[in-house]
Formats: structure tokens, sequence, C-alpha cells
């Protein structure tokens, strides 16, 4: 089965937002949804979900899952706000606990109790299923670029978040907490076993440095000929030292404090102060 494919797609993150529904019975899911955020101001916003749930609107649909393909660093996450204006359920993968135990400590006492933090309504393992109306879903674990990494196949299609770029801008990166070269390369290889013809969805886009337009569909088969990273048949040990050399030269992407600490919490902001303000923390000298 097919389902319709809907990206609002975000310009200042560079990150498509995924509205997946199910023609036969007009049900949904919204995947990898951005919360606007300003780091100068410190405000979040509602640009991008109103997007999303305009077309939802628009389409006569009924979400019935909220979903995260892994702990986002680059832009904060509408999950919780999302589950809760839709009724949905919400789900990441389990590998969000690693994430967390990993990453927690950095924060020191405004996240001292993250274990007691909200999580997701579900918690994805390996091979998991479950449905979108009519449509048969699967959850592959795909570590490599976070511990929390899923890909969610839906029908005919995958979502594979930072996994896998377009094929001309190739593969996630590593050097996170938690990241992994050689458990990347094997979970790219476990999305290439789909077939061929097996939409896949990215969850960024760059438009490979200006270059081309913003793209965000591609395919099993054009990626396993043709990313530049691990097409053609690229060797592991070729990867994993092209991906470390690659890392070295990356800077911490810019929402990357403000982005972990809320993420972490399944896109719920901080607990507010006494005064009902949320804060967000930046270790200083840490990464």
């Amino acid at each position: 089965m097919s389902p319709d494919v809907f990206c609002a797609f975000d310009d200042t993150t560079g990150t498509a937002c995924y509205v997946v529904s199910d023609p036969a019975t007009a049900r949904a899911a919204i995947i990898d949804a951005v919360l606007d955020f300003d780091p100068v101001s410190g405000r979040t916003g509602n640009a991008t979900v109103d997007r999303l749930l305009a077309h939802v609107s628009d389409r006569g649909l009924t979400v019935e899952w909220i979903l995260d393909t892994h702990i986002h660093a680059d832009h904060l996450s509408a999950t919780a706000l999302l589950g809760e204006r839709c009724g949905s359920r919400t789900g990441m993968g389990r590998g969000l606990l690693e994430v967390r135990q990993n990453l927690a400590p950095m924060f020191g006492g405004a996240d001292e109790a993250a274990d007691d933090s909200p999580t997701c309504d579900e918690l994805f393992e390996d091979g998991d299923t479950f449905t979108i109306g009519a449509l048969e879903c699967r959850v592959l674990a795909t570590p490599g670029h976070t511990p929390s990494c899923v890909t969610y196949v839906v029908g005919d299609a995958c979502f594979v978040g930072d996994v896998l770029l377009m094929p001309d801008s190739g593969t996630a990166r590593c050097d996170f907490p938690g990241g992994s070269a050689t458990q990347l390369y094997a979970s790219v290889q476990k999305i290439f076993e789909l077939p061929d013809a097996t939409r896949m969805f990215v969850g960024h886009d760059y438009g490979a440095n200006g270059s081309r337009d913003i793209a965000w569909e591609t395919s099993i088969g054009e990626q396993r000929d043709s990313n530049i990273h691990v097409g053609g048949g690229a060797l592991e040990h070729d990867f994993i030292e092209m991906r470390r050399a690659r890392d070295e030269t990356l800077g911490l992407p810019r929402l990357f404090f403000p982005a972990i600490q809320v993420n972490m919490r399944a896109g719920n902001l901080p607990p507010p102060d006494a005064g009902g303000v949320a804060h967000i923390r930046i270790p200083l000298n840490s990464i």
C-alpha cells in the first residue's frame, strides 16, 4: 500500500516535516515536526506546526501518531505540542533513554532527574509494528548518528531521519555522544535491504550547498547506486575513515543545547522555576 506524503519544509533548520496518511481511511501520522525557536529572544513559535495542522484540516485527516525518528540536535521537536493538540499517541525509538543517559549530566541540575522527565507513549524496539489506518508500519532500529535513530517503513515508503541524506549529500555525522560510524554503516545496509522501489524520505536537505533546489524524496535503489558516501558498494572501512575525517571538520549545530534539553524530554520544555519560567542551560567548555 502507498501512503500519501506531505512535506512542510522548515527553511530555518533545513528540516523536512511530514504528514503521512492512508488514503483509504484518512488516518495519519506526523513525523519529525519542528517547534520553531529563536535563540536570540528565547521564544518558541508554532508556524511549522500550523502548516502541518492546516494540511491535516484541509484533507480531513485524523492524526493517530506523532513520531520522531530520533532525538534531534538541530531543532526543537514539536512532538509534545502536537500530541496534545491532536490527542494522538507519540512515539520514538527506545534509544532515547541511552541518549538521555549520555547527555543529561552535561546540563547539571537542569537535567539531574532526566529519567523522570516525560517520554513518548511508545518507545519502539527494532521490529515493532503499528498501523496508520489500514497501512502496516514497521520500525527498524538504525543507530549510528544517535542511539535513538529509527526508520519507519510505512507501506511502500520509509522515513530515515538523518541516517541518509539525498544521494548527493551522503550520510549523517556520527560524532555526537553515543554515535558510531560502524553502527551507521550497518544501519544503512539494513535500510538497503528494502525493495529498490521503496520511496525514501530524508530528514534534512541543504540543496547540496546551493547547487540545486531543496529535495527530500529519493528511493532505496537510487541511494544504493549513487549515495556519495555509501552507494556503489562502498566498503565499511572506507566509510568509517571518511566519516571520521569529515566529522572532525564539523561544528556543533546552532541549536544543539536547546534542542537536546527539549528533545530528551520528548518535546516538552524543561520544568518551569518558581516564577513559572522555563530555562535552557548552556554548559561552558563542555564539548
